[in-house]
């Protein structure tokens, strides 16, 4: 009966966190097509080992932590492959209007080391808490804290902006 019941909660996380796992998965990659199978990967794995889940109320962050790790694994695996989706030709393609996104900002955390742009990902893109960032990445939050600051200083000195001041 256990069982039962994490797999309830879990399905339950799952869609209402279905658009926020997809835009995690899809910040590692870039490609649609690769984000979603880390996102059913990640469902696949969550589900098959739903008895590793000791406290049903951690389901977000034990969720998350899955993808986080597919989405590595993916990238560990395709090191040398870096696929572009239709969208992002369609950016590049000659003759296409300029969209003035903040291209530096993004090329910056892409270049960030896996640790620092996990942390800033889940903080910033995803709005999580440093105690949830923490709970996800299964680190310490002090950890956490000082990878985001370091990050953020990375990230300011790339930019030459200066980043968001808040670290609780």
């Amino acid at each position: 009966m256990l069982k039962r019941k994490k797999e309830k909660v879990l399905t339950q996380c799952i869609k209402e966190h279905q658009a926020n796992v997809y835009r995690l998965a899809f910040s590692y990659v870039k490609n649609k097509e690769d984000a979603l199978d880390i996102v059913q990967d990640s469902i696949y794995k969550a589900m098959t080992h739903i008895e590793g889940l000791k406290d049903p109320d951690a389901v977000k962050s034990w969720f998350y932590r899955i993808v986080v790790h597919t989405a590595l694994d993916f990238l560990r695996r395709n090191k040398r492959v870096q696929a572009m989706d239709h969208e992002m030709i369609e950016v590049h393609a000659p003759g296409v209007e300029d969209e003035y996104t903040n291209f530096d900002l993004m090329r910056v955390l892409e270049e960030l080391p896996e640790k620092y742009r996990t942390v800033v990902v889940l903080r910033y893109l995803e709005d999580m808490k440093i105690d949830e960032v923490a709970a996800v990445l299964g680190e310490n939050v002090n950890t956490i804290k000082t990878r985001l600051y370091q990050a953020l200083r990375i990230m300011r000195m790339k930019t030459g902006v200066e980043p968001l001041k808040e670290i609780k």
